[in-house]
């Protein structure tokens, strides 16, 4: 049975598991099908983000599905080049293999095994938290973002990058399409060996919500928004928002 059928916590369960397989080609995979091209994403949000938040004293920031801890190495170097300091460096994440990968790369970070409704910290502890290709894979979405307002101090920030769905298609997104259905599971299946993994990828973009959809759940969540940006033909979306 395809994930995309299953339901709820078995659903959550079976994303896990995916991400625990294909843990070990996850970063291979990822450089070879964007073509590097994430990098500027990445590295945009996190600028933007400093801006946004305008203090160069940073207490925490918690990177929720952190997966083999990218986004945790950009903050810590674009923080560098803002002159902002971070005092800790938190990654979450349900995918043991996952983080044990990340863990390999960036020693110094601190980890939770948890999924992003469930951030095993404080109340008010955190002044960003971010979640990058992650938030399509979290079933309790809303649950997730009120859980984001809870760990967040006032006037935090979360930090989404993702896939979103479009429902106004013009010819370039169609070739997204294409490249998204036709080649893209291809060669993340070749690279991970796990066809299904990267089949998953592309049909749970048909199955997620819009920018505007979104929005809306953020701002039940408790947050204004702040900055929305799609990149690259649309193909990725960045949106910031306040904790009010």
């Amino acid at each position: 049975m395809s994930i995309l059928k299953e339901k709820g916590t078995q659903k959550q369960e079976k994303i896990v598991e995916m991400f625990d397989d294909i843990a070990s080609t996850y970063d291979t995979a990822n450089r070879v099908m964007s073509m590097g091209v994430d990098i500027s994403w990445r590295k945009k949000a996190c600028d933007l983000s400093f801006e946004y938040y305008g203090k160069k004293s940073i207490e925490r920031v918690v990177d929720v599905a952190c997966g083999t801890g990218d986004m945790m190495g950009y903050w810590k170097k674009q923080a560098s080049k803002a002159d902002v300091t971070i005092d800790a460096l938190v990654g979450v994440d349900p995918s043991v293999g996952m983080v044990d990968v990340a863990k390999e790369k960036f020693p110094d970070f601190n980890y939770h095994i948890s999924k992003a409704t469930a951030i095993p910290l404080d109340k008010e502890s955190a002044d960003i938290i971010s979640i990058t290709y992650g938030i399509r894979n979290v079933v309790e979405r809303q649950e997730a973002f009120y859980e984001f307002n809870r760990v967040l101090k006032k006037d935090g920030l979360v930090v989404i990058l993702e896939f979103m769905k479009d429902e106004n298609k013009n010819i370039l997104k169609k070739m997204r399409d294409v490249y998204m259905h036709k080649i893209l599971p291809y060669v993340g299946g070749a690279i991970s060996k796990n066809l299904d993994a990267y089949t998953y990828l592309p049909d749970s973009i048909e199955d997620f919500v819009t920018i505007q959809g979104m929005q809306a759940e953020l701002e039940k969540a408790g947050f204004e928004m702040l900055h929305t940006q799609s990149f690259s033909m649309d193909i990725s979306t960045l949106m910031i928002a306040r904790k009010k």
